[in-house]
């Protein structure tokens, strides 16, 4: 049988490897309890309001969910103050990456992004032949500045992580609002914001603001984070309707499912839980960046739920070590650190769990 010839970009492609699972660890190794601080979900699970909308609605799941997310867009449009036109929903913000390479790449184009930074930009652009341009971070930051200086005439798209992943860093609203005057307008800033809810710094910036001005922007943002809706596969763009009507073109007609899109409009009513979720993060953030400055250990301050951390060994053996004591996390050798790991900010239980089996796996390789 004759073999189809694959595309020749799939040559550079490396497929996204997300954090082990739970079930995995357990069946490898036989354990129980295994925690997992790798995949920045929430510790606190979905939203009350948001297991009963799913249940109430199982009945129904003999049908099609509704193409367009009409309830779910004005739903956001209402949260949010924009308009429903402005609004575009992904399968996760995961896809509307993979869209938006779709709709605005041709071979030969190119995106800029940080490095390190999210690893599906670098695929949305390879999987469209298009080039990705990596610009270092500095300090662990967005270098705006370095980034406008990549600019080519083949620069289709500049990524914005905001927080960044895996660093936890912000650009600010003085830094933005400086680097979006010198970018020429044909040029797409998409700002992906997966963690903003987590954010506290006050100087992080607004970039609804600077939609509602007409820049040529893109927000991404997802249910999968402060939500705790991760398994139902749900986010968000935000942009001119132009660009929206572009995204909807390459879109699969129903690629959010029914389930996702009652539980989305739940859980954006329960404030109470937002809350709750948000002060485990910060107790736990306080908590653990505490632990690491006891223990020597260089770390970036974060604005999101996790922390970047310098544990001065090779982060695969320390994962390895780490998961035979049931604790699971993210190592740095993937975004180019290899001694360094991304932890998620966990209960108070699970973050003492963690610094003790850390500080045990340290000693061993010491």
């Amino acid at each position: 049988m004759r073999k189809t010839a694959k595309r020749l970009c799939l040559e550079n492609i490396n497929p996204y490897v997300p954090g082990k699972p739970i079930e995995e660890v357990e069946r490898e190794l036989g354990l129980s309890d295994v925690v997992k601080m790798a995949s920045n979900e929430n510790p606190l699970g979905p939203s009350p309001l948001a297991l009963k909308a799913i249940t109430d609605y199982l009945h129904r799941i003999s049908l099609y969910p509704d193409g367009n997310g009409y309830y779910l867009k004005q739903a956001l449009a209402k949260h949010l103050g924009l308009g429903e036109k402005n609004i575009v929903l992904g399968n996760g913000a995961d896809e509307l990456i993979i869209l938006v390479g779709v709709a605005y790449l041709n071979p030969g184009d190119e995106i800029i992004m940080a490095q390190p930074s999210f690893s599906e930009y670098d695929f949305s652009a390879r999987l469209m032949d298009a080039v990705p341009v990596c610009v270092p971070c500095k300090d662990f930051r967005h270098d705006l500045q370095a980034i406008a200086a990549a600019i080519t005439e083949k620069t289709k798209i500049i990524y914005i992580c905001n927080p960044n992943n895996p660093t936890g860093t912000i650009v600010t609203q003085e830094e933005v609002e400086k680097f979006l005057e010198k970018m020429p307008p044909e040029i797409l800033i998409v700002f992906d914001e997966a963690y903003y809810e987590f954010v506290d710094d006050q100087t992080y910036a607004k970039s609804i603001d600077f939609l509602k001005k007409g820049l040529n922007i893109l927000i991404l943002r997802t249910f999968s984070k402060i939500f705790g809706l991760a398994g139902l596969r749900v986010g968000y763009g935000l942009a001119a309707e132009q660009v929206i009507s572009d995204l909807n073109t390459v879109r699969e007609p129903f690629n959010v499912n029914s389930l996702a899109q009652v539980a989305a409009r739940a859980a954006l009513e329960d404030l109470e839980h937002i809350e709750a979720v948000k002060d485990v993060n910060r107790k736990g953030k306080e908590f653990l960046a505490a632990e690491f400055t006891r223990m020597g250990l260089f770390h970036i301050p974060t604005e999101a739920n996790f922390i970047f951390v310098e544990v001065g060994v090779d982060s695969k053996e320390l994962f390895q070590m780490m998961l035979r004591k049931g604790v699971i996390v993210r190592t740095g050798d993937i975004f180019g650190y290899p001694k360094f790991i991304r932890v998620t900010i966990d209960t108070e239980d699970h973050n003492r769990r963690f610094i003790k089996a850390l500080e045990e796996c340290l000693k061993e390789l010491a």
